[in-house]
């Protein structure tokens, strides 16, 4: 448990060191949101390259028995890692506050990560499947739309704080 302390605790540092130029802009947890989404994103984007890029390189994968897209295969690679990365750092820097139980939390996060899989698929498909646009481009832009979507989501459901109620 102390090491999950000190990372927090050092990612929670590193994060509010450059809070005060945006603070007459943003809260602090909008701040730390940004911060923690921006960096999971790019995490994401930087694994869903190198796999897009340099792990597979036939235009068709086959998982197990399924035949995927190099490019769906690239993303359920990056968010193989993104998902439990992103959970963590909103549960324990960004919405340290929020007083429902982890499993809830979790499930919640899960059901919301599962939607976005279904509109980032869907997405993915449209941009780089009919409308022939290049794929690392095509899933940057589609992360930025979903994130603005995920905020709002966990800020006032995922992640709430329930007044006078510890679920």
């Amino acid at each position: 448990m102390a090491i999950q302390h000190r990372v927090k605790d050092s990612i929670l540092r590193l994060i509010d060191f450059f809070y005060p130029p945006f603070k007459k802009f943003i809260g602090l947890q909008t701040f730390r949101y940004a911060a923690c989404g921006g960096s999971n994103a790019l995490l994401n984007l930087i694994i869903f390259f190198i796999s897009y890029n340099y792990l597979f390189v036939n235009d068709v994968v086959y998982l197990f028995d399924f035949a995927i897209t190099r490019y769906i295969a690239a993303y359920l690679v990056a968010l193989s890692v993104s998902f439990p990365v992103g959970f963590c750092l909103n549960k324990y820097v960004v919405f340290q506050e929020s007083n429902l139980l982890g499993r809830t939390q979790f499930i919640r996060y899960a059901s919301l990560t599962v939607t976005n899989i279904f509109l980032d698929y869907s997405l993915l498909h449209l941009l780089v499947g009919y409308f022939g646009l290049w794929a690392t481009p095509s899933q940057a832009f589609i992360i930025v739309i979903l994130s603005l979507f995920s905020y709002l989501f966990q800020t006032y459901y995922s992640f709430k704080t329930v007044k006078g109620n510890k679920e």
